[in-house]
C-alpha cells in the first residue's frame, strides 16, 4: 500500500464547493432583510427560498447563506440539520412526508409506512432511483382531526388508509392544490 501525500499549498478544490446561488435567489432572499430586525432572522426564509430554487440545500449553499446574512457559517448547518424539512441531499420531484404524531401512530401511520416503503422500494429520507419520489416522516402535520394523513410535496393526504397507497401513489396529480399558493417564497429558480 502506498500512502498519498497531499498538498497542503493549494486549496483543495470540489465540484460542491461552487457557486450554488444565482442573483435572482439572493435577490428574493434579500427583499426580506426590511421584514425583520436582524439579516439572522431571515434565516428560516432564506433556507425555504433555497430549498425551494435547488430543490435541497447543500453545504455550499449553506455557506452562501451565510455569508449573505453576515452569520457563521455552522449556524446555518445547526438550523438546517435540525428541521428535517430542510433536506441536505437532493430530494425527488414529488416528496411524501407521514405524520407519525401519536394520533397518526393510533390510526394506522406505521402500515402506511410499510406500504409507501414497500411500493416505493426506498426507506425514510431515501428518492426512488427514477427520482420520481422521496419519503420522509415529520412529526406533526397539524392534520390530527384527519388522522392518519401525509404530505405530498404542499398537498395534504386525510384520512390516508393502507389500502390506498398504491392508487394515491399511481395518481400522478397526488400533489396539485386546489387553491392558489403564496407568492411569499415563490418565484425564484436557481
Amino acid at each position: 500500500m502506498a500512502w498519498q501525500a497531499i498538498d497542503r499549498t493549494t486549496a483543495a478544490t470540489n465540484a460542491e464547493d461552487r457557486p450554488r446561488l444565482n442573483e435572482a435567489v439572493r435577490e428574493k432572499i434579500r427583499t426580506f432583510f426590511v421584514r425583520y430586525e436582524t439579516k439572522r432572522a431571515v434565516l428560516l426564509p432564506a433556507l425555504h427560498v433555497v430549498q425551494d430554487s435547488l430543490g435541497y440545500v447543500p453545504l455550499a449553499a449553506m455557506k452562501e447563506v451565510a455569508e449573505l446574512l453576515e452569520i457563521a457559517p455552522s449556524d446555518v448547518l445547526d438550523v438546517v440539520t435540525f428541521y428535517n424539512y430542510f433536506w441536505e441531499h437532493k430530494r425527488g420531484r414529488k416528496t411524501i412526508l407521514l405524520c407519525q404524531s401519536i394520533t397518526c401512530q393510533l390510526m394506522g401511520a406505521d402500515a402506511l409506512a410499510d406500504r409507501i416503503k414497500a411500493k416505493l422500494g426506498i426507506g425514510e429520507h431515501e428518492t426512488t432511483p427514477d427520482g420520481e419520489y422521496s419519503f420522509a416522516t415529520e412529526e406533526c402535520l397539524a392534520g390530527c382531526d384527519h388522522a392518519p394523513c401525509l404530505l405530498i410535496n404542499e398537498k395534504l393526504h386525510k384520512r390516508v388508509r393502507a389500502e390506498d397507497v398504491e392508487r394515491l401513489l399511481d395518481d400522478e396529480h397526488n400533489d396539485r392544490l386546489e387553491i392558489e399558493r403564496s407568492d411569499l417564497f415563490d418565484g425564484v429558480k436557481a
